[in-house]
């Protein structure tokens, strides 16, 4: 197996390993995720098909491939630092599913039809995965993908052949 090779399998592991978390606590642990959270699932998505992609192909073009998971992984990398800033309060959720919507002026009829069908998460109310362990889902997310970025950067920089 090459190292074009290795890494795409690499990829896609890693992005089916942090969908299957993500998943796994939504329909098993019951967390419900904010509309960042959903968002922040649409990159190990798509590395997913550029690691597969990195495996099927030759290795010189392959490499590109693996360019662009780890494209994927700086993008989620940006997304979970934006929502750990929104779940800190040091900024306000550029997504209006995040806010409260304004209720004046509203009849009480009005405002029952105004309710979603299933409640929805706020952006800025942190998950935690782990009961008792104040580190959020948002948090954890931002440490793997950043991880996953550096750790492919440092390999795909290395001098040595693919």
């Amino acid at each position: 197996m090459t190292k074009t090779h290795a890494l795409g399998l690499a990829i896609t592991l890693a992005g089916v390993l942090a969908l299957a978390v993500a998943l796994s606590a939504q329909y098993f642990g019951g967390l419900s995720p904010c509309a960042l959270c959903l968002i922040a699932r649409w990159p190990y998505r798509i590395a997913i098909i550029f690691g597969v992609l990195a495996l099927i192909l030759p290795p010189r073009y392959g490499r590109y491939a693996v360019w662009l998971g780890c494209a994927c992984f700086l993008a989620d990398t940006a997304v979970a630092a934006l929502h750990v800033g929104v779940e800190l309060g040091w900024w306000k959720s550029p997504l209006p599913e995040c806010t409260a919507p304004s209720l004046a002026g509203l009849t009480g009829a009005d405002l029952l039809a105004a309710l979603p069908d299933k409640p929805i998460t706020p952006c800025d109310q942190p998950v935690y995965l782990i009961p008792g362990v104040k580190f959020s889902m948002a948090a954890m997310n931002l440490v793997y993908a950043a991880t996953l970025s550096l750790a492919l950067l440092r390999l795909l920089t290395d001098r040595k052949k693919s």
